[in-house]
C-alpha cells in the first residue's frame, strides 16, 4: 500500500507534456502573390505562409546578400576602381564611369537605394575578382552564416538565370540576418541620397515605396524581372514589434505592395508578444539518459495569436519549441547549466555486502517481499523529495515556475 502511494506522488510531481496539437486552423489572407511569408523578426517564428518553400526567381532582392557581404566582409572605406564590365552592366544602373574611383560604401548605397547593377558588379569584382567567384561567396555566406539551404545565387544583382532560385522562407531568414546589422539597417532605410558621379549627378530615390507608404517601414528591397515577376522584402516596426514580410512573383508592383501591406497589418493586428522564459530562468528536462538543467541567457519571447496561450517544450538540444498554427517552431535557445547522467542499470556493480543481504532476504520468504516494498517506497519518496527541492530552487532562482510547473501543460 505504501509503495502504491509513493508511486502516485512520483507521477503527480513529474508531469509530462501532452505535446503540440496535430491540427490548427490557419488564417487565410487574400494574398495574390504566388509565394509569401510573414515572420516575427525577433524570434524568427512564422506567422503566415503561402507556398513559402516553393522555389522562385529572386530578381533584385538578391542584392540584400551582396550588400550585407560588402558590409560585413569588406572594408567600406576601400576605394574601388570601376571596370569596363561594371560600366556596361545591363539593367538598372547608377551610371558609373569606367575607371571611376568610388568608396565601397558609396557602391552599397547605389546598390540598395537605386538598385544599381553596375554597383553590384563593381562590388563583386573588388571583393573576389569576378561575378562568378563572388556568387560562390554568396552561396557560402547564406549557408554558413544564415543557415538557409534552398537558395542558389549565380550573380550579385539578381539578373535572370534559370539556376538562380530562392524561396520566400529563405529570403525572410536572410533579411532577418541582414537587418541585425546596424549599418545595413541605415542603408536600406535611406529614402533619398545625393549622387555625384562622374557621369551622373542626381538625387537617388529609394525604389522601395513601402518606406513612404507604410507607417513603420524600415527597409528592405524590391525587385523585378519578367521571369521573377515583382518581388519584395519589407521590414517594419511598430510599438516594439519587428516584422519581416516577403512576397514573390506578384503580378505587378501594386500587387506586391498591397500583399505586403496585408501581411504587415495582419502581423501587427492579430498577434501579441508572449514571454516563455525570463532571463536567467531555468528549465529542467529529463529523458532516459540524463537530467539536464537549461538556462535562458536572454528572455525567450515570440509573437503568438491574440487570445491564445500556447505551450512550449525544450528539446534535447536546448531549443525552445512553441506551439503554433504552423507546428512546433523554435522561439529561442537555452544554454546547458548542469547535467546529471543516469547510470546504466546493466553496468552498475552490486557490492558484495548488498548481494549477500539480497540473498538473505530472498531466503526469508514473505518477510523479504515486504522489506523490498518498503525499500522501493523509500526510494520513490526520496526521488519525490529531490524533485520538490529542485522545484523550490527553480522558483528562488527565476522568480517563477518552469520545467516542472504542474499547470505548464494544462
Amino acid at each position: 500500500m505504501l509503495c502504491i502511494l509513493s508511486l502516485g506522488i512520483g507521477l503527480a510531481l513529474i508531469r509530462v507534456p501532452t505535446g503540440f496539437a496535430e491540427e490548427a486552423e490557419l488564417t487565410a489572407l487574400p494574398i495574390d502573390s504566388e509565394s509569401a511569408i510573414l515572420i516575427d523578426a525577433d524570434s524568427g517564428v512564422v506567422l503566415y505562409g503561402k507556398n513559402p518553400e516553393v522555389s522562385m526567381f529572386p530578381a533584385s532582392i538578391a542584392k540584400i546578400v551582396t550588400a550585407i557581404i560588402a558590409i560585413e566582409e569588406g572594408t567600406l572605406t576601400d576605394i574601388v576602381t570601376v571596370s569596363k564590365e561594371a560600366r556596361y552592366e545591363e539593367g538598372t544602373r547608377v551610371y558609373l564611369a569606367e575607371g571611376e574611383q568610388v568608396t565601397l560604401e558609396k557602391l552599397v548605397y547605389g546598390l540598395m537605394v537605386n538598385s544599381g547593377n553596375d554597383a553590384a558588379t563593381a562590388i563583386a569584382e573588388h571583393l573576389d575578382g569576378s561575378k562568378d567567384a563572388f556568387a560562390e561567396r554568396m552561396n557560402r555566406f547564406v549557408r554558413e552564416q544564415v543557415g538557409v539551404r534552398h537558395t542558389t545565387f549565380t550573380n550579385p544583382s539578381g539578373l535572370p538565370d534559370p539556376n538562380m532560385v530562392t524561396t520566400a522562407e529563405d529570403m525572410a531568414l536572410i533579411a532577418r540576418y541582414a537587418m541585425g546589422n546596424e549599418t545595413f539597417r541605415k542603408v536600406v532605410s535611406t529614402q533619398t541620397l545625393p549622387w555625384n558621379g562622374e557621369e551622373w549627378q542626381t538625387e537617388l530615390i529609394n525604389h522601395n515605396r513601402m518606406l513612404w507608404d507604410y507607417e513603420g517601414a524600415t527597409g528592405v528591397k524590391n525587385g523585378y524581372t519578367t521571369a521573377a515577376g515583382n518581388t519584395l522584402v519589407t521590414s517594419a516596426t511598430r510599438d516594439g514589434v519587428d516584422l519581416i514580410a516577403v512576397v514573390l512573383k506578384a503580378s505587378g508592383s501594386k500587387q506586391a505592395y498591397a500583399d505586403t501591406t496585408k501581411l504587415l497589418d495582419y502581423g501587427f493586428g492579430a498577434f501579441y508578444s508572449k514571454t516563455f522564459l525570463q532571463t536567467g530562468e531555468t528549465f529542467v528536462r529529463e529523458d532516459d539518459e540524463a537530467i539536464v538543467e537549461w538556462k535562458a541567457e536572454r528572455a525567450v519571447a515570440a509573437l503568438v495569436p491574440s487570445g491564445s496561450d500556447p505551450a512550449f517544450e525544450v528539446n534535447a538540444s536546448g531549443e525552445v519549441l512553441i506551439e503554433s498554427p504552423y507546428g512546433g517552431q523554435v522561439a529561442g535557445r537555452l544554454v546547458e547549466a548542469s547535467r546529471s547522467e543516469k547510470a546504466d542499470p546493466e553496468q552498475v556493480a552490486v557490492p558484495a555486502g548488498e548481494a549477500e543481504a539480497t540473498a538473505s532476504m530472498k531466503e526469508s520468504g514473505r518477510g523479504g517481499e515486504v522489506s523490498g516494498l518498503v525499500a522501493a517506497s523509500v526510494g520513490l519518496l526520496m526521488t519525490a523529495g529531490w524533485i520538490r527541492k529542485r522545484r523550490v530552487r527553480r522558483r528562488r532562482q527565476s522568480g517563477g515556475y518552469g520545467g516542472y510547473r504542474e499547470d505548464r501543460w494544462d
